[in-house]
């Protein structure tokens, strides 16, 4: 439970405690503001908590680099969030794939509901790279997603494929997946 509560106020600092700053324009509104807001929080944090391979890195001094896809308000909230941060001494940047476009070079991939039928090919284009996918699938977590966020309880969790993570020689911190809902492929 600390665990959880450490994690969850480090990702509360990461967003600047926007989500409460919200001007009272509905209930509808704000919450819709704050899920796209605590999932690129979200994106950001997952940095400090998975290890990625040296080979995924062009030089010491690269930057992480955080692709989105299907979701342009969190590409936007996103790009605010990360502007002038840094993880693990590098700095952060974000890139937004349009159609067609190829997922290559990143570190981390975001496919939101407004993909489509193009999210399955972005997955797949990630394959056995060292990607952290995620995804927002409320249903089932997608063949090929790493971690999958789901809303329970107007509250973004997260679900992780432990398996698919190591497929792409990730290593995802023992202090993210004691705050997940779910860990598919533990020991």
């Amino acid at each position: 439970m600390k665990r959880r509560m450490a994690v969850c106020a480090c990702l509360h600092a990461a967003m600047g405690g926007a989500v409460w700053m919200q001007p009272q324009a509905g209930v509808a509104q704000v919450a819709a503001v704050a899920e796209h807001q605590v999932k690129a929080a979200y994106l950001y944090k997952f940095l400090d908590f998975v290890e990625w391979p040296a080979a995924a890195f062009d030089g010491p001094k690269s930057p992480f680099v955080i692709g989105v896809a299907g979701s342009d308000v969190l590409a936007e909230e996103l790009d605010v969030l990360i502007s002038r941060r840094r993880a693990e001494s590098r700095p952060v940047v974000s890139r937004r794939l349009g159609p067609g476009e190829a997922a290559s070079g990143l570190h981390v991939l975001f496919v939101g509901r407004g993909a489509g039928a193009r999210a399955a090919n972005w997955l797949a284009s990630t394959a056995r790279q060292p990607v952290l996918t995620v995804t927002e699938a409320d249903d089932a977590q997608p063949a090929g997603s790493t971690i999958n966020f789901v809303m329970i309880d107007k509250r973004v969790r997260f679900d992780v494929d432990l398996r698919g993570a190591e497929a792409r020689e990730l290593k995802i911190s023992s202090r993210l997946l004691g705050v997940a809902r779910r860990v598919e492929g533990a020991p």
